[in-house]
């Protein structure tokens, strides 16, 4: 089954590959690539399979009475304990900004290119095994990942993509009898878990980070790149990345290379931008949106602990270990913009700086506001009539599902049958419905707790009146305001019983859609 696959390693013949097959983690310069070889698993056996994800490959769903043979050559070959003919596995050498500062080498630590398939009508996907063994890049870690995670990214990277969002897909997961041990719950309880194991599917894994191995130490962290001083190779991964995946920008302009690098800057910008636009319409919040994290052709690209909104919360982090919120789902369209900046430092020379900079400034918020607001009118269905009052309508939506807790995926899906015709006991019916799927007074006093201590903010608040300018120097005024309004909300919760809050989220309602029939 798997026998009709057509390897084209083209990555392998277009970036240095690391002459050094030196085992265990290690610094990798002059490179883009380490040849590595998958950690064989005990008794590997399929969890599950995706087939339109593997027909992206040119692969058939299995005859009938094939189906076992087919799983179970899935689960040798996906497993790693076996390599297909003409695939050559590798990891990729990338460094990061993790959490704002620069991280240095990190790489494929637990994931390894197994090759690139040319698919029925000649596009190229490259196949990428997740948990997969140690390499070059895997620091203290094991390289491997359990079934946790691993069915959580097959199942969203699946989902993601019927959503209509840019990402990677998963085109089997395989579980074993080997076993690693993992502290689940981060309480010195560690347990054994199987190793299992996720094949990812994309036009590319090349991300921001990539082009972070040419850094020079870091005025921060003193951290630097692998590949310092290595332009030769930055220009080789542009003339790869423009050629391979922007050809239509190659051909434009092929005798300018600074124009040409510029059309792509501002190709990945926008698409970076309509695709956090696109997580925002969904709740969605990736967790770690580190530049390492970060594809070059604008995909959702490494599920680690993401998590989609239930309970409308604009800092919502799905992140346990983002102490500062740094990535909150309304955090991510800036954090976005932020990495773009990195990445225009890390294309100079190639690109100047005041040229990335402008193209940043002039087109990423543009773009982004423009297909937010695209996406949202979809979701409530105005099509037939576009309004300046849209935006405004939105943000009244999402302001009222946070006052009354509201879930954001029910209610949109809520409001796909809501009747524009005015009947008065449909719309208590329906303020029924919409008000079920909101949060309880015990829920919403523990949303708006105050998070300051009281004697905290009375300081910032009497520094705000005795000297403004030192306080708006610390830039603290919107969590000041935040705060404020939290602890009018929690006093407003306090002497509310279940009756009260009922009234008070079907007044809400009704006042926004009669705004919104």
């Amino acid at each position: 089954w798997l026998g009709a696959l057509r390897f084209d390693n083209l990555a392998l013949r277009s970036l240095p590959v690391d002459a050094s097959e030196e085992a265990g983690p290690r610094a990798v310069p002059g490179a883009c690539f380490s040849r590595v070889r998958p950690s064989p698993v005990q008794n590997p056996r399929l969890v599950a399979m995706s087939l339109p994800a593997l027909a992206l490959l040119g692969l058939e769903a299995p005859a009938d009475g094939r189906e076992a043979a087919a799983e179970a050559e899935a689960a040798l070959y996906f497993s790693g304990n076996r390599l297909l003919a003409g695939s050559d596995p590798a990891a990729h050498c990338y460094c990061g900004h993790q959490f704002g500062s620069f991280a240095g080498q990190l790489g494929d630590g637990a994931a390894m290119y197994l090759g690139e398939v040319l698919g029925p009508q000649g596009e190229r996907w490259e196949l990428q095994l997740k948990g997969a063994g140690i390499t070059p890049f895997s620091r203290q870690a094991d390289g491997r990942k359990v079934l946790r995670s691993s069915i959580r990214e097959f199942l969203c990277s699946e989902a993601m993509f019927h959503l209509g969002i840019p990402t990677t897909r998963a085109g089997t997961c395989v579980t074993s009898d080997s076993k690693v041990v993992r502290d689940i719950f981060y309480d010195g309880n560690p347990k054994t878990e199987r190793c299992t194991l996720v094949l990812r599917i994309a036009s590319t894994f090349i991300r921001f980070g990539s082009f972070e191995i040419f850094k020079p130490p870091d005025e921060y962290t003193g951290r630097k790149g692998p590949s310092v001083n290595r332009n030769d190779i930055r220009i080789q991964m542009l003339d790869y990345v423009i050629s391979t995946f922007y050809p239509e920008i190659q051909e434009a302009y092929s005798d300018n290379s600074v124009q040409r690098n510029a059309a792509f800057f501002t190709e990945i910008t926008k698409r970076t931008a309509r695709l956090v636009a696109e997580w925002q319409c969904v709740g969605f919040c990736h967790g770690v949106l580190n530049t390492d994290n970060m594809s070059i052709v604008g995909l959702t690209i490494d599920y680690g602990p993401f998590g989609f909104m239930d309970r409308y919360d604009p800092e919502h982090i799905c992140n346990g270990s983002d102490n500062t919120g740094r990535y909150a789902y309304n955090k991510q369209p800036q954090v976005c913009k932020w990495n773009l900046g990195k990445l225009a430092e890390a294309l100079v020379p190639e690109l100047p700086l005041e040229i990335s900079e402008l193209i940043l400034e002039e087109d990423y918020d543009a773009e982004f506001q423009k297909h937010y607001l695209q996406k949202m009118r979809k979701k409530l269905g105005l099509i037939q009539l576009e309004l300046e009052d849209d935006s405004k309508l939105v943000s009244e939506l999402l302001e009222t599902m946070h006052l009354t807790g509201g879930d954001f995926t029910n209610i949109f899906y809520l409001l796909s049958s809501f009747s524009v015709e005015f009947d008065p006991s449909k719309l208590e019916d329906f303020l029924e419905k919409l008000t079920s799927q909101c949060a309880s007074v015990e829920e919403l006093k523990v949303a708006f707790k105050p998070q300051m201590d009281p004697r905290q903010l009375s300081m910032m608040l009497m520094l705000a009146q005795s000297n403004p300018q030192l306080f708006a120097l610390i830039g603290t005024k919107a969590n000041i305001n935040k705060e404020l309004e939290r602890i009018e909300q929690f006093s407003k919760l306090q002497q509310l019983t279940a009756a009260d809050l009922l009234s008070r989220n079907k007044g809400h309602w009704e006042e926004w859609l009669e705004k919104y029939r």
